[in-house]
């Protein structure tokens, strides 16, 4: 899916000469809906039919269709390991990352064990310019106390070292993850990890936090069996706010079984039973309660809770979903607000930047595109390879110094587009150079990686010479794709509130994007970057009312194609329908 700003951006780079605009190009529906009741608006069942769904049954999202646990390898050995650990009193620590999915599975993972019986449960989580990324033998030697147990989440199954030195000290480990594993894993007690090879749990798509639910459900299972809940069982839907919230920020594919799990966990927000966290974020956010949808997870709260692992420290975060005091939790939030606007003026400065260092990438044949700049701060290189993944649509990869204290150490972090798998492009450099990359992993569409100062320039030749080998030309035109024109009478609030409550919409189950031909009727800049317009319809005169975001300088030609969402606009209590604007080009 391409955001606001991106898409905004790329008509404006076109502009100026940078790169191609996107070609708009129409969803197909895959089948004929059928079976919807009537007050199913036409438009949402031609959505959803472009998305591969017929009929009602494919967006019951209700928790009795979540996939059961028992296929998910890893799940017996792991649960009497916690088992045991809970009966002799252990400490279990949970080991998290610092990004939101981090944040939300370690809160899931430490309310869940102790709702579960577990009297001792702490957590730690890795600070990116101190121990790095996973379960580190710098973070296993932090630990004090000790724990017996460890418990990773959305980390672990690239930590050979940190795996091997926790056993070394007398320490047992669990790893959950949902990474793609390399060619070892590391020599844990258990591991659940549905995208291990062969494991037959359906659904490749859980992020970190959805793994550790079902470890959840699947201990909840077996202590029930055992006869552990002889006074009423731990209701642990109780944690779905949290799952919905990392599933959406970690931008992991919205499947049938993460939409159920999505969905329930907004369900629980908007009904007012948000953890006093979430809810605080969602304040912060200037977002409704009432009408907060996943978008709203993945742009507003995710971003807030991201902040802190990416400038400062995670536990800041944790600690605002762990808090049960809504007074405390306001206080973290806003501290955590305030971290995310130090990180967008952060951001900004880092993405002039590099959108300087790439002026003119589209006449000069780069296909992978990697930058470095040394003042740049570890923390925020992803978020400028995805601002720049977006504007060029190329492979890109950002690197800075690890940490003030050790400058000739890069960490990098890569943002890919379809049909470019990241962290396989990355193990084909890696086999083929080997000693250039010191450490790498991730996924398809982002991934990370640590390297000498000194081998940056070979690793930029290589991944551009990768890229170049792997992307047919054409797969480097942006496609924006579109669900067709509305007919003169959809302009409707009705549709614009079907059509936000048809979701959850994310990664892999993009939002309703449609397009058609207008004239402007009128236009004022909002702040210095935004468009309100009036926007005519061409083919009978009415007019809509319609907004753009991050346009820069540019103005709108008088008469316009757009690429557009048909939204709610809830302004002072009153709603009414609005466009938003994802792409204009004249016409």
């Amino acid at each position: 899916m391409l955001g606001v700003a991106a898409v905004a951006s790329l008509a404006h780079l076109a502009q100026a000469g940078a790169l191609s605009a996107p070609t708009l190009r129409r969803r197909v529906p895959q089948g004929e809906p059928a079976g919807w009741d009537a007050s199913v608006h036409p438009v949402v069942q031609r959505v959803y039919a472009a998305r591969g769904v017929f009929g009602p049954t494919g967006v019951e999202h209700r928790l009795q269709r979540l996939l059961p646990p028992q296929t998910l390898g890893g799940l017996d050995t792991a649960t009497d390991l916690l088992i045991d650990a809970i009966r002799a009193g252990e400490h279990i620590l949970v080991a998290g990352d610092y990004d939101c999915d981090g944040a939300t599975g370690t809160t899931v993972a430490v309310r869940g064990l102790r709702m579960l019986g577990a009297a001792h449960v702490s957590y730690a989580v890795p600070n990116r310019f101190v121990h790095g990324y996973g379960l580190t033998p710098a973070l296993v030697d932090s630990l004090s106390p000790r724990p017996q147990l460890i418990v990773t989440v959305d980390n672990g199954v690239a930590s050979i070292a940190g795996v091997a030195r926790a056993h070394e000290l007398g320490m047992r480990v669990i790893v959950t993850d949902h990474h793609l594993p390399g060619e070892r894993l590391p020599a844990c007690n258990a591991m659940v990890n549905p995208n291990l090879a062969g494991d037959a749990f359906p659904s490749k798509a859980l992020a970190g936090v959805g793994v550790m639910f079902y470890l959840l459900l699947a201990l909840r299972a077996k202590l029930r069996a055992q006869g552990a809940f002889a006074g009423g069982e731990p209701d642990l839907s109780s944690l779905l706010d949290l799952v919905a919230l990392g599933t959406v920020a970690d931008l992991v594919p919205l499947d049938f079984n993460n939409r159920v799990l999505v969905a329930a966990g907004l369900r629980r927000i908007r009904s007012g039973y948000a953890h006093a966290g979430i809810a605080a974020l969602v304040a912060c956010g200037k977002r409704s309660v009432a009408t907060l949808c996943a978008a709203d997870l993945g742009f507003a709260i995710g971003p807030r809770l991201n902040a802190a692992g990416r400038l400062e420290d995670m536990h800041i975060g944790i600690e605002c979903l762990l808090a049960d005091d809504a007074g405390r939790a306001q206080r973290l939030a806003g501290e955590l607000d305030e971290i995310n606007h130090a990180r967008r003026d952060l951001q900004a400065s880092m993405v002039a930047a590099a959108e300087t260092m790439v002026a003119g990438i589209g006449d000069n044949g780069a296909t992978g595109v990697a930058l470095y700049e040394p003042s740049w701060h570890a923390g925020v290189v992803g978020l400028v390879a995805s601002k720049l993944k977006d504007r060029l649509h190329r492979p890109v990869i950002a690197f800075a110094p690890a940490s003030d204290d050790d400058p000739q150490q890069l960490r990098g972090s890569g943002r890919s587009i379809a049909g470019f798998h990241l962290r396989d492009a990355l193990a084909m450099i890696d086999a083929r150079e080997p000693g250039l990359i010191e450490r790498f992993g991730g996924h398809a569409m982002a991934a990370g990686l640590s390297l000498p100062a000194a081998h940056y320039p070979r690793f930029a030749q290589a991944f551009d010479h990768t890229a170049s080998e792997l992307i047919a030309p054409e797969s480097l035109q942006a496609t924006l794709y579109t669900d067709g024109e509305l007919l003169v009478g959809d302009f409707s609030l009705d549709l614009a509130r079907q059509l936000r409550d048809a979701g959850p919409w994310g990664q892999g189950f993009p939002p309703p994007v449609f397009d058609g031909v207008f004239d402007c009727a009128g236009w004022k800049r909002m702040g210095e970057n935004h468009w309100r317009l009036n926007l005519r319809d061409a083919r009978d005169g009415a007019t809509h009312d319609a907004v753009m975001f991050n346009v820069g300088a540019a103005t709108p030609p008088a008469r316009l194609r757009a690429a557009f969402e048909l939204v709610v606009n809830d302004w002072q209590g009153r709603e009414s329908p609005r466009l938003l604007l994802r792409h204009v080009e004249a016409c």
